[in-house]
């Protein structure tokens, strides 16, 4: 089969002929259908995150957004088989540890990321193999395609489950910092269930994109100052802050535009720059009681909740796909994201 790997880091992917993944008695194969091309692949690619354990061992195929179908099963499980459309959280969790018992998988004390740690491929192939495919697999409802599911897969889940952590309540000011994958998708998720959006970037382009997914406002941080300018759209600041970049900067604009009461969720992880530090204004978060929440993925089960929303037509992660490309296109997009050039969801559709 094919597979792109990062061979070194902030060199060109190059496509390999690898073998087929064989399941183990607990394990599938997934014939990929779409693959999300993630920043978070990027950062991977460029060799970032290692504060935080992720700098798996090269060669590595990346890639963690990603539908496909069923193709092979272990002879132990039970809940899947070929031919069932199926998807993942990008977090492997093992469905022993007590975080995975209380249903937060995403917490798992044993969490792999597909494609970003050593021993686990990811879905820049024409297959992959799921390790205890029960626990992890999840089967899509009938009018949800493998595309869909990998344009819901790192960047939307992890909106819509960072919209959940932030208790977004029907008519709540919600300011998003960052319009790109994530923060577009937090938009459209907020904007779903009755939020007042405002989308906060440096790209014009980008904010015009945030308008047409819900936002009612938009705050161009080149061009304002960011808490002064959500302050006065909101009278008062938000009641919620969404961070979808992990920038020293924006993490500062999501708490400082917050009204007293008010709830920052950060979603993005730091650059190297930040190396997983920011400074805060800790009075300011005490004496105004703002509580500030980090947010993870979305667990495995609360994907019947997005799924349903999708299902129903609510909420349309498909529409956030810039282009559909190759496996060979995939360095072509991440030079691309080193010059901030991506609008939206590029999504692998053919392995060939």
């Amino acid at each position: 089969m094919k597979a792109a790997k990062i061979i070194e880091h902030k060199k060109p992917l190059e496509i390999h002929d690898v073998p087929e993944p064989t399941p183990g008695p607990d394990d599938a194969v997934i014939r990929i259908e779409a693959c999300g091309i993630c920043r978070t692949d990027w950062h991977s690619w460029q060799g970032d995150f290692s504060w935080i354990g992720l700098a798996p061992e090269l060669p590595i195929t990346p890639g963690h957004e990603f539908g496909g179908i069923v193709e092979e099963v272990g002879k132990n499980v039970k809940s899947f088989r070929p031919g069932d459309r199926v998807t993942v959280p990008f977090h492997w969790g093992c469905g022993r540890c007590d975080y995975c018992k209380k249903g937060r998988p995403n917490l798992c004390e044993n969490l792999k990321i597909y494609g970003l740690v050593s021993g686990l491929e990811g879905g820049y192939a024409e297959y992959i193999l799921i390790p205890n495919a029960d626990f992890n697999l999840i089967k899509l409802p009938e009018n949800v395609d493998g595309l869909t599911a990998a344009a819901a897969g790192c960047r939307y889940m992890t909106g819509y489950h960072g919209v959940v952590r932030g208790n977004v309540k029907p008519g709540d000011w919600v300011a998003v910092q960052g319009a790109g994958g994530v923060g577009l998708s937090a938009i459209q998720v907020a904007t779903a269930l009755g939020a007042q959006v405002i989308a906060v970037d440096i790209d014009d382009e980008k904010l015009e994109n945030a308008k047409k997914e819900g936002a009612v406002a938009v705050v161009n941080a080149k061009k304002e100052n960011v808490p002064e300018a959500i302050k006065e759209i909101t009278k008062g600041g938000a009641h919620v802050g969404l961070d979808a970049l992990g920038i020293k900067d924006t993490v500062l604009n999501s708490v400082l535009s917050l009204r007293k009461g008010g709830r920052h969720v950060q979603i993005g992880l730091t650059t190297s720059a930040e190396g997983g530090y920011v400074s805060l204004p800790v009075d300011l978060i005490t004496a105004s009681e703002i509580e500030f929440v980090g947010s993870l993925g979305n667990p495995q089960p609360d994907y019947s909740g997005l799924l349903a929303l999708i299902s129903s037509g609510r909420l349309n992660p498909k529409r956030l796909v810039e282009q559909e490309v190759s496996l060979s296109d995939v360095n072509r997009i991440f030079d691309n994201m080193t010059h901030y050039k991506t609008k939206g969801f590029n999504v692998i559709t053919s392995f060939k």
